[in-house]
């Protein structure tokens, strides 16, 4: 099973799961070209491949998030204003790292703070 989104003005607004063999060429080689051609005839649009592992694309594309060209990644949204986005993996970051004592932490946004849940 491949997975391909569909991009519309930079934003992923579907993410849809397609046959191996809509994807594939008659070698019975997958190849991305052929998938996104296979989704744009059934559904129109722009379509790229992701893939749970974040091999393709930096991370897995969900509704809402954005497709950055120049990067080729998708990128989920912004969580919090201060949250600064991580050039090499493309997701966001606290300003502060969460502490890792085992314990369950929530961002507080206001004191710019991990506080205990």
């Amino acid at each position: 099973m491949a997975h391909f989104a569909k991009v519309e003005n930079g934003l992923i607004t579907q993410v849809i799961s397609v046959s191996n063999s809509d994807t594939a060429n008659a070698e019975g080689v997958e190849m991305e070209s052929i998938g996104a051609a296979f989704c744009e005839r059934l559904l129109g649009g722009d379509w790229k491949q992701t893939s749970y592992n974040g091999k393709m694309r930096k991370n897995y594309a969900g509704i809402g998030y954005a497709y950055d060209a120049g990067r080729d990644a998708f990128i989920a949204p912004q969580p919090f204003p201060s949250w600064v986005l991580n050039e090499q993996t493309c997701q966001w970051e606290a300003p502060v790292p969460m502490p890792a004592d085992g314990k369950i932490y929530a961002w507080d946004e206001d004191a710019k703070a991990w506080v205990e849940a």
